[in-house]
């Protein structure tokens, strides 16, 4: 029972990862498209501090994955689909940095801890950090 609990473990880990740098992508573009109007490589560049060529591919993989879109040169759009992940994802994002904080970690450990904890924390761990915000928070 053990092993397999492990193997489980590491099964979701790896299809986390998958998935992760995805999640983050649209989180991204949803906001700095809200704050600046459009969102550009360059703007995905300067907030992760990656090269215009992994921006590049990995905006090419949101597009085939129909997650968003770019004319040659434009800005990068959400697709319906794109702006239903990135909302998911700042919505959990939100529920565990809420969490975080209401067992009294600072904000911003709080804000880059929930940076890897919202991608691996399932949705059953995810309901109860918000029963027990919720609690702590007397609503």
């Amino acid at each position: 029972m053990g092993e397999s609990i492990k193997q489980a473990g590491h099964v979701r880990t790896r299809d986390d990862h998958a998935s992760e740098v995805d999640e983050d992508y649209v989180e991204a573009i949803a906001e700095i498209a809200t704050r600046l109007g459009a969102c550009r490589v360059r703007d995905l560049q300067e907030r992760f501090g990656v090269s215009h060529v992994t921006v590049t591919r990995r905006v090419q993989r949101l597009v085939d994955q129909k997650l968003a879109t770019q004319e040659p040169r434009g800005p990068v759009a959400l697709t319906t689909k794109g702006r239903k992940l990135a909302s998911m994802s700042l919505e959990r994002h939100e529920a565990v940095v809420a969490f975080l904080r209401s067992i009294g970690v600072d904000a911003r450990t709080a804000e880059i801890d929930a940076e890897g904890i919202e991608h691996h924390v399932s949705k059953v761990t995810l309901d109860r950090m918000r029963a027990e915000t919720r609690r702590r928070n007397g609503a």
